[in-house]
């Protein structure tokens, strides 16, 4: 339990900067899942939903203006509280597992530590407006100037792939201070090998996870 939030066993979220390998990751853990005869539901934020899809476009779409980052802080939590309600929430009333691409600690990391947002609004808006906290993190750490590298070369960078190297810097180190705070949830795991040798390490990760709740 972290504070006020309702931990969630089945709710396992992959977090990191740009270029980090989730999509890579997450496809390993979701057949892991199947083939252990579970069921699984893989989303991302922001989005999720088709609501919160439109505002993920609204978020990332370069060509309007930037928004302050009160705004960009409180679309992304739009977004969340939508993708809560109608995605997360109704699978795990199922016992259906989840993997998300990112979930709250993005924010943390993104529009806390990167863009000096207000730390206790976070947290604020993490209580009342998401309630719940994953029961493992997996965080896929790389230096920075490689996962930039990795997420230029995809093309279409998006207006926060944009940004500069110093801010994704405060990215990495705000996530880094998430883990270091909250061991228990999280395993850092270096990203910056090989993308099957990644993906292994977080399927041994869930695997001794998964053990571990039995």
């Amino acid at each position: 339990m972290t504070g006020t939030l309702r931990t969630e066993p089945r709710l396992v979220t992959l977090e990191g900067g740009e270029g980090a390998g989730k999509s890579t990751v997450l496809a390993a853990l979701r057949t892991l899942l199947e083939e252990a005869g579970e069921r699984v539901v893989c989303t991302r934020e922001p989005g999720g939903t088709p609501l919160a899809e439109r505002i993920r476009a609204l978020l990332l779409d370069p060509s309007h203006e930037a928004p302050a980052p009160a705004t960009e802080l409180l679309l992304m939590f739009a977004a969340r509280a939508q993708h809560v309600q109608a995605t997360i929430a109704p699978a795990l009333a199922q016992g259906t597992w989840v993997l998300s691409d990112r979930f709250t600690d993005a924010s943390h990391a993104y529009q806390g530590a990167a863009r000096n947002g207000d730390r206790g609004l976070i947290g604020l808006l993490e209580e009342r407006v998401v309630g719940i906290s994953p029961g493992l993190t997996l965080l896929l750490d790389v230096p920075v100037e490689v996962g930039l590298a990795r997420a230029r070369e995809r093309g279409g960078v998006d207006r926060i792939e944009a940004e500069d190297t110093a801010f994704f810097e405060r990215v990495r180190a705000g996530y880094r201070e998430r883990a270091a705070a909250e061991p228990g949830r999280f395993r850092v795991i270096d990203a910056s090998r090989p993308a099957d040798e990644v993906a292994a390490a977080a399927a041994r990760h869930l695997d001794d996870y998964r053990r571990s709740l039995a």
